[in-house]
């Protein structure tokens, strides 16, 4: 029986040892190396392609989608947007319903002074190589006058899409049409209030019940309540620089917070809701953990499984060496 003891040992050592699953959903921390990508302005988790996500950058830079590999902070795929015509201020991305990548055309550096800004379409590749995907231009006003945004989110039950504009005093939540028109104009309008926050992004949680919006310093998490959105928590947020960008991961079960800048890093946070992600989310910004009596969990958790897996591995072998 020494013999597979200490097999066993190994064995438990091995597997505690050996990648988590979750490094292979994409909730990870990364940086993004392209050095193309200097202001990476949105984030999207793809649906598709596990642990992938869609950035692009804010101004002057084209209608370039990249696919970013959160494994290797690589892009493995760039994406050109044809029929969109110049884009002015990208500022938002989101995945909606069937896969389809909607990117927010919506900022306005001049104080909210156009007429008129864009949202654009198109299907999420099914397969991650450079190509150039035609797109559909949806032209969007506001039913209240111009104005600033780069907080953008699809429904993803409805399809419906969300803005929610940019405000040192804090903004609101606009409401599209069930469906955008691609001919004509598609007026928002205000639903509900975004108190106490100069938004600079926005998430809806894949089930469609938790809204987080960010600003460069914090978010709020509230329950999307049919759009009648009621605030749920006030987040902490990593410090990164310039923060903004924010989406939930495919699961749902991370907040994955971006920035902009070269070399931009993409960090982690816990989602809003259950016990655990509730415990932790009001502490997990650049400032001090509340601590205490919070249980394992993640790297944590591996870890210590880890120290008791090495632990019977030494105790087998002092064993084994006793015996000899």
């Amino acid at each position: 029986m020494r013999r597979p003891f200490a097999l066993l040992a190994a064995a438990l050592l091995t597997g505690a040892l050996a990648v988590p699953a979750s490094a292979a959903d994409g909730d990870e921390k990364f940086t993004i190396k392209d050095p193309r990508i200097t202001e990476s302005s949105g984030l999207a988790a793809s649906r598709q392609h596990p642990g992938i996500y869609w950035t692009h950058n804010d101004s002057d830079d084209g209608a370039y989608l990249y696919a970013v590999d959160s494994a290797t902070g690589e892009t493995v795929a760039t994406i050109t947007m044809s029929g969109v015509g110049s884009p002015r201020d990208v500022e938002a991305i989101s995945i909606g319903p069937d896969d389809q990548i909607y990117v927010g055309d919506i900022g306005d550096n001049l104080g909210g002074s156009w007429p008129y800004v864009w949202i654009y379409r198109l299907p999420e590749p099914k397969k991650l190589r450079d190509e150039t995907i035609k797109a559909t231009q949806y032209v969007v006003k506001y039913s209240d006058g111009a104005r600033d945004a780069e907080s953008l989110v699809v429904h993803p039950k409805t399809g419906r899409v969300y803005i929610v504009d940019k405000n040192e005093k804090g903004g609101h939540l606009y409401e599209g049409p069930a469906r955008l028109a691609p001919s004509g104009t598609n007026v928002f309008r205000p639903i509900a209030a975004v108190p106490d926050l100069e938004a600079t992004d926005a998430t809806l949680s894949p089930d469609g019940e938790q809204l987080v919006v960010r600003s460069y310093f914090g978010a709020i998490a509230y329950d999307w309540n049919g759009g009648k959105i009621k605030k749920r928590e006030r987040l902490g947020v990593p410090f990164l620089g310039q923060g903004e960008s924010v989406t939930y991961t495919a699961d749902g079960k991370t907040l994955m917070y971006g920035a902009e800048g070269a070399d931009s890093p993409v960090e982690p946070q816990d989602a809003p809701g259950g016990d655990a992600s509730s415990a932790s989310s009001g502490s997990g910004s650049s400032t001090a953990s509340d601590g205490g009596g919070e249980g394992l969990s993640g790297n944590l958790k591996t870890g210590a499984i880890a120290a008791g897996a090495v632990l019977v591995a030494v105790l087998a072998v002092r064993g084994l060496r006793r015996r000899r």
